[in-house]
């Protein structure tokens, strides 16, 4: 016990000794004023939020630009549409469009989509196409998974007046 006691003693007696004399103390204040490595330091602080910022803006302009490609997949189907002269002869160019014409989109695969192309119930003169796309595929949902997420599912649709005056 007498032993512990001494080396605590000791160590408290050389404590004191530095704090008296600053020469056998180690500089600490040099950090303080030395900006050599700052630049680095603030990057290793910064950069995984800044990357995850990044990767965040990467996926939901994905996500959007599929979101785009959908709409604009309903826009055109609808236009193909109006060359029909019946509600059967209008789908079958929409299912033909969707067929042949799709590949081109970005962000979007075919296979994915769900289309529903009939006369509007409100409006007989108004032909409606309805365009459903499976989105798990996109890299958004790899995000946290609390953040606050779009549908899985995109719909859009797009109607269009038939006929002439």
């Amino acid at each position: 016990m007498l032993g512990l006691f001494s080396v605590f003693a000791i160590g408290i007696w050389h404590a004191v000794m530095m704090l008296q004399n600053p020469k056998n103390c180690p500089s600490w204040s040099r950090f303080r004023t030395d900006a050599a490595a700052t630049s680095a330091i603030e990057f290793a602080m910064l950069a995984p939020i800044f990357i995850l910022l990044l990767l965040g803006m990467v996926a939901y302009g994905i996500y959007f630009g599929a979101s785009h490609s959908v709409q604009q997949i309903a826009a055109d189907a609808a236009r193909t549409a109006i060359a029909g002269l019946d509600q059967t002869e209008r789908k079958a160019l929409v299912t033909d469009f969707i067929a042949h014409d799709v590949t081109g989109y970005p962000f979007v695969n075919a296979s994915k989509l769900t289309v529903d192309a009939k006369d509007s119930v409100i409006d007989g003169s108004q032909f409606v196409v309805s365009v459903s796309y499976d989105a798990r595929d996109l890299p958004i949902w790899n995000l946290f998974q609390s953040l606050p997420m779009p549908s899985v599912t995109i719909q859009r649709q797009s109607t269009i007046r038939v006929g002439g005056i």
